[in-house]
């Protein structure tokens, strides 16, 4: 059977190692479509599994990886043939299932999007899991009612993949964005991108007020912890903020004030299990409200062999943007 270069997360002593190794193709796991794995990319989940600072990984052997877009080699799945060009996102991929680290990938046919026409597999990669989650918490701004008219937005950890993608969209939407950076070295590239004002995430770590001033009607978060505890304080009424991550910390040292008093809506968006309709739609508005000039300037490419440099740096706050991942 034959082997194929992959990142592999084993358990030790004292944590986890990963190394760009060869894998037996028999060594996959169940699925009914095998892909040939072009593109993937680097997502904050992606530097905790190959770092081991956080218990991503629940299985070892472990492939690291999140998502990926390659073309079908095999498939049994009635959606699927060969040379079908394909996106998956998640489905614990990396954590509990094999994952996009690798020149071979096997999953249910079932978790698999087509890729988007006119969309190549590395501008699907440029947006990779980051990109679809921004994409995701937009819509249910949308689907809460929000619109341009309604007043400026604002999006946390903006030089990120999350913000990054997050700015650019709702820029090309209409909307007045308000980037919120730990580096305001970057404050160019926001503007670049789209944002209209960018502020210093110091205005948002400090202790959040009950309510506080009401600066924006919605938000993209990816930090959590006390900054989103902030943004819930500042939004406007009937407002909403979507949250996606927890850069800062999982607490939310908040209180019932914005919801009851200002009735501001916290939105959960879960990446991992999203139904695939939703993704479809998602993966859609992606291909047409995303400015392909746009995404090549958040975007630098790296080989597989640099992924696991690139995961620490990703932790440590150093990458700005999106990093494509080029497989084969």
């Amino acid at each position: 059977m034959a082997t194929f270069k992959a990142i592999r997360i084993d358990k030790a002593e004292k944590g986890t190692t990963a190394t760009l190794t060869r894998f037996d193709e028999a060594e996959l796991m169940d699925g009914d479509v095998t892909v040939r794995v072009e593109w993937s990319t680097l997502n904050y989940k992606d530097g905790l599994a190959v770092t081991g600072k956080a218990p991503v990984v629940r299985r070892f052997p472990m492939i690291a990886g999140i998502d990926f877009a390659g073309t079908v080699e095999q498939s049994s799945h009635p959606q699927w043939k060969a040379g079908d060009q394909v996106i998956c996102n998640g489905w614990g991929m990396g954590e509990t299932h094999l994952g996009s680290y690798a020149e071979k990938a096997r999953v249910k046919g079932d978790w698999l999007v087509r890729l988007p026409e006119g969309m190549s597999a590395r501008d699907a990669m440029a947006i990779g899991t980051a990109g679809y989650t921004a994409m995701l918490a937009v819509l249910a701004l949308e689907h809460h009612g929000l619109t341009p008219a309604h007043g400026p937005v604002v999006v946390t950890g903006a030089a990120g993949g999350v913000g990054s993608v997050a700015t650019a969209v709702l820029s090309k939407l209409g909307y007045h964005v308000v980037a919120s950076t730990g580096r305001l070295s970057e404050a160019d590239y926001l503007r670049d991108i789209g944002a209209a004002e960018v502020i210093d995430r110091s205005e948002l770590t400090g202790p959040a007020k009950p309510l506080a001033k009401e600066r924006w009607v919605g938000g993209v978060d990816s930090v959590g912890s006390t900054t989103l505890a902030n943004l819930l304080s500042m939004t406007k009424y009937r407002g909403a903020i979507a949250a996606c991550g927890l850069a800062g910390g999982m607490d939310l040292p908040t209180s019932v004030a914005p919801f009851i008093l200002r009735g501001v809506c916290l939105l959960g968006i879960d990446s991992v299990m999203c139904p695939i309709e939703l993704r479809k739609t998602a993966w859609s508005r992606l291909a047409s409200d995303l400015d392909p000039g746009k995404l090549t300037e958040i975007t630098h490419e790296i080989d597989l062999d640099g992924v696991i440099e690139a995961g620490a740096k990703i932790l440590a706050g150093q990458v700005r943007g999106r990093i494509v991942v080029k497989i084969v």
